[in-house]
């Protein structure tokens, strides 16, 4: 099995970019972030209910034929499979793409593993030395030490992620930490995404939270203005049913519940209302934005809340832009990877008004 520093696991995207695998983008979307995660011959230490990686996932019935081959079903991993590369090779494949796509940011991605602490300074250390191509690093704060952060920064970081994913404390607990026999907490998560914001500087931080793992919207919108008033942005994602996992049997939320997310993070991450600005019914769903109805309307219409939100790059726009990460590529998908049309508009207006996943009256092309 191969291992980082010397191997990298690429997304299915990114290696569809680099020219690693084949395979075309629905509506021609382009990819702007070539995401890595680090690879060991074993396992992830955490073992979140959700996600692919956890180091007690069943084998999905429908792995890649790798996968299945290779007996690894940890190998999909936020809906697709992350191909392991020679490191090398991928940092060569980044500059020769880089005038061409162009790639406007690397992101290196840790799983819970000590090792990929130096693991992840010396691919970034790989990649500034032939490229001046702006670098995230998404840590793992269970494995984080002092000086570590300090250290990625001299590498050639200028950007901090960190995927705290549940919105209270309790899923957090329930999902991720000692509910799940794993060695997340809570408190920790919190502490290094603010001591990340020492070293690198507001606005230079990110959490990443995901809808529909039980929380309440009135939860999820306070988790946003937390992470802002840190001096960070939301990165949202919509929960999606990894094969194999603990909550495989569980559905996405429901497409209203997470358009009134995206509202909300791009409200708060563009410091237009604070969470307390906003009303919520006593189930804790959002009801009132905190904006005159004027401006929300325009706020729709601009179809940028409904972008995939994460880090930007140098020209201010984001980068990572994760092409269906986390749903199918259709008039359903979740995140758009390119700005609405006035078609997609029309649909996002009609599923924040009925719930419905594809009124029948809209027609997407």
């Amino acid at each position: 099995m191969p291992n980082s520093p010397d191997f990298i696991r690429v997304s299915l995207a990114a290696a569809m970019t680099l020219g690693l695998r084949p395979g075309i983008f629905w509506r021609d979307a382009k990819l702007y972030c070539i995401n890595l995660l680090t690879v060991y011959d074993r396992p992830c230490a955490g073992n979140c209910a959700y996600c692919g990686l956890h180091r007690q996932r069943r084998p999905p019935k429908h792995a890649p034929r790798e996968t299945k081959k290779l007996n690894r079903p940890d190998k999909t991993f936020i809906r697709v499979d992350w191909p392991a590369f020679p490191t090398e090779l991928v940092v060569e494949r980044i500059v020769e793409h880089e005038p061409e796509v162009p790639i406007k940011r690397v992101c290196i991605s840790m799983i819970t593993r000590r090792e990929a602490v130096e693991d992840t300074i010396t691919i970034a250390k790989m990649i500034r030395e032939v490229s001046e191509v702006p670098i995230s690093m998404l840590i793992a704060p269970t494995v984080i030490r002092n000086g570590d952060l300090e250290r990625m920064k001299e590498a050639g970081a200028d950007k901090i992620g960190v995927a705290i994913d549940a919105a209270t404390p309790e899923l957090f607990d329930r999902l991720r930490g000692k509910g799940q026999n794993a060695p997340h907490r809570w408190d920790r998560y919190w502490q290094v995404l603010e001591n990340a914001r020492d070293v690198f500087g507001k606005g230079n931080i990110g959490a990443h939270f995901i809808v529909g793992l039980g929380e309440t919207e009135k939860d999820m919108v306070y988790a946003f203005q937390r992470a802002r008033d840190l001096g960070g942005e939301t990165h949202l994602f919509s929960f999606y049913p990894e094969e194999g996992s603990d909550l495989e049997h569980l559905n996405p939320p429901p497409i209203d519940q997470y358009r009134r997310m995206q509202i909300a993070r791009f409200l708060i991450d563009e410091d237009i209302a604070r969470a307390e600005d906003m009303e919520f019914d006593e189930n804790g769903r959002l009801i009132y934005f905190g904006i005159s109805n004027k401006l929300l309307d325009e706020v729709i219409e601009s179809g940028t809340p409904f972008m995939t939100s994460g880090c930007k790059g140098k020209d201010g726009t984001v980068a990572c832009n994760r092409p269906y990460a986390n749903s199918r590529p259709g008039p359903r998908m979740r995140n758009y990877p390119f700005p609405p049309t006035k078609d997609d508009i029309e649909l996002i207006r009609a599923q924040l008004e009925t719930g419905e996943e594809l009124p029948f009256e809209v027609e997407i092309s």
